[in-house]
C-alpha cells in the first residue's frame, strides 16, 4: 500500500450481501473511482456514489474510491458516519489532504489580506482556482489528484477510471490517465456541466475553456451517466458522435430509506405534512409555499390543528442553518411550521414514517429531477408539488395514484394542494398506499445502479477492440 494510501485510506463498512471472491489467483477487475463527496460526507450525492462503488465491488471488481478528507465535509455540508455503514468494506477510500479554503471559519488560519480586505482575498482566490483548471473552488485541487490517482494506477494498474462530477475538475485526472497509460474512463455527469439544469439554458459555448475540456474528454469517453432524459437530449444533440454513449442513470432511492408500512394517519392529533431535503431554493419560492400552507390551514378543518415540519441541510460553512429561508420558518412557527435540522440516513425511513403526506419542494424545470421524488414516491403517502409545472419530477410522478398534480409555484394553488392532499392522507385506502408505493419500485437505487455497472462493463469490452 502506498504512502498516500496509508496515509489517508479507510475501508469501508460491512454489506450484508457480497459477491463471492473469483476463483483462486483469478485478478479482479480494478476501478479507480473519482468521487468527491464520498460517505461520509452528508451530501445527497454520496447515496448514488456509495451503490455505484458497491455495484461494482458486488460485480468482481476492487475498487478505489478517490475522494477528500473528512474536514473537508466538516467545513461544508457536515458528515453523516451512517452513510459509510453500507460501504462495501472491500471499497478502499483515498482521501487528500484538500479543502476549500473559502470555508474556513478559523480566524487563526486567515492570512493578513483576508482579514483586511475579505473582497479582494475572495476575488484573488477565484483568480488562483481557475488557473489549472476552469473551475472556481476545486480548479487548483488538479494537480493533487493527478498524481494521487497516477501514483494509485502505479501500485495497482486501473482496468477503468469514473469521475463523477461535480467538482469538473475529475475530468482533468481521468484525461491525464488516459494520456499517460491509456486506462479507459467514463463520465457521470449527473446534472451535465455545459447545461445550467436550473436555468434550462446553456451554460458555456463550444468554444470557452469549459467548453474545450467538455469536448475533449467527451470525445473519448466510454460512456457518459445523466440523470434524466432532457440533459441526455442537450449531451446527444451537442456531441452527435457520441450519442449512443449517452445513458440516463437514475437517482432512484434506497430501499432501507422507505417506512414499508401501511398508514394510519391520525387527524384528531394533527396530520403531519412533511419535506426532507436541502433547502435549496430561495426566498420567495419558500414564502408562497408557506402562504398557500397558512391559506389551507386556515379555510380546512382537517388541517386546522396540522403541522409541518421541515428537515434537512441549510447553507454551507459558516453559513449553514442561518439563511433567510431558516429566519422565514421560524416565523412560521405559529402556523404550525417547524425546522428540525438535517436527518441522519439512518434515519431517514422512521422520520418519513411520522408523517401523512410529502411536500416535494423542488428549484429548477424540465431538466431537473431530484433524487428525492424518488423516495417520496417510495413513502406511498401523498405528494404536493412545489415546482414548475413543466418540471422532470413532473414526468416521474406521472400516473402516483396519490399525487396533488404540478400546479406551479403559487400560494393559491398551493393552498388547494394542501387540502387536496389533506383529504387523500384521510380517505386513501390501505390499496391506495400500496400502490403508491408499488409506483416506486422500478426506481430502487440497487436496480438501476446494477443495470448501469453492468452496461457500463460491457461497453467496456466492446471498448477494448477500438483503435486508440
Amino acid at each position: 500500500m502506498s504512502t498516500i494510501m496509508s496515509a489517508f485510506s479507510t475501508p469501508g463498512a460491512p454489506r450484508s450481501e457480497a459477491a463471492p471472491e473469483p476463483g483462486s489467483g483469478e485478478r479482479r477487475p480494478h476501478l479507480i473511482y473519482l468521487a468527491v463527496g464520498f460517505p461520509p460526507a452528508a451530501k445527497s450525492c454520496a447515496y448514488r456514489m456509495r451503490e455505484t462503488a458497491n455495484q461494482f465491488t458486488a460485480q468482481g471488481w476492487d475498487v478505489t474510491v478517490v475522494t477528500v478528507e473528512d474536514e473537508s465535509w466538516e467545513l461544508e455540508s457536515g458528515i453523516d458516519h451512517t452513510l459509510s455503514e453500507k460501504v462495501d468494506p472491500r471499497v478502499e477510500t483515498v482521501k487528500l489532504p484538500l479543502r476549500r479554503e473559502d470555508l474556513e471559519t478559523d480566524i487563526r488560519r486567515y492570512s493578513e489580506q483576508r482579514a483586511i480586505s475579505p473582497a479582494k482575498w475572495v476575488k484573488s482566490l477565484r483568480e488562483r482556482q481557475q488557473e489549472t483548471f476552469p473551475e472556481q473552488n476545486f480548479g487548483e485541487w488538479r494537480g493533487t489528484f493527478e498524481d494521487a490517482v497516477l501514483r494509485v494506477h502505479r501500485e495497482k494498474p486501473a482496468d477503468l477510471l469514473l469521475a463523477t462530477c461535480v467538482p469538473y475538475m475529475n475530468l482533468a485526472p481521468a484525461w491525464r490517465l488516459w494520456e499517460e497509460a491509456r486506462v479507459p474512463y467514463a463520465v457521470d455527469f449527473r446534472d451535465g456541466w455545459s447545461i445550467d439544469v436550473v436555468d434550462g439554458r446553456e451554460a458555456f459555448g463550444p468554444d470557452s475553456e469549459e467548453g474545450r475540456w467538455e469536448a475533449r474528454v467527451l470525445g473519448s469517453a466510454v460512456s457518459l451517466w445523466v440523470v434524466n432524459d432532457p440533459i441526455a437530449e442537450h449531451y446527444r444533440a451537442r456531441y452527435p458522435e457520441i450519442a449512443d454513449r449517452v445513458h440516463v442513470v437514475r437517482n432512484g432511492y434506497d430501499v432501507d430509506s422507505a417506512p414499508g408500512r401501511t398508514h394510519n394517519p391520525d387527524p384528531e392529533s394533527g396530520l403531519v405534512f412533511g419535506y426532507l431535503g436541502t433547502v435549496n431554493f430561495s426566498k420567495q419560492h419558500l414564502e408562497a409555499v408557506l402562504e398557500g400552507w397558512r391559506a389551507a390551514r386556515g379555510r380546512e378543518p382537517l388541517l386546522a390543528n396540522a403541522r409541518f415540519e421541515v428537515r434537512g441541510h441549510i447553507g454551507h460553512g459558516a453559513n449553514r442553518g442561518s439563511s433567510p429561508q431558516a429566519e422565514l420558518l421560524r416565523d412560521a412557527e405559529a402556523d404550525g411550521v417547524s425546522y428540525g435540522g438535517p436527518v441522519a440516513k439512518a434515519d431517514v425511513a422512521s422520520t418519513y414514517a411520522r408523517w401523512d403526506a410529502m411536500v416535494l419542494i423542488l428549484i429548477g424545470g424540465r431538466y431537473v429531477t431530484s433524487g428525492k421524488v424518488y423516495e417520496y414516491m417510495a413513502t406511498g403517502l401523498p405528494i404536493v408539488s412545489a415546482h414548475a409545472i413543466d418540471h422532470d419530477a413532473s414526468n416521474v410522478l406521472e400516473g402516483h395514484p396519490l399525487w396533488t398534480g404540478a400546479r406551479g409555484i403559487d400560494w393559491e394553488a398551493m393552498a388547494d394542494a394542501f387540502v387536496e392532499a389533506a383529504h387523500l392522507a384521510v380517505e386513501s385506502t390501505d390499496e391506495q398506499h400500496a400502490e403508491a408505493m408499488a409506483h416506486a419500485d422500478r426506481f430502487t437505487r440497487e436496480i438501476i445502479m446494477s443495470a448501469a455497472v453492468k452496461n457500463l462493463v460491457n461497453e467496456l469490452q466492446l471498448v477494448k477492440g477500438r483503435p486508440q
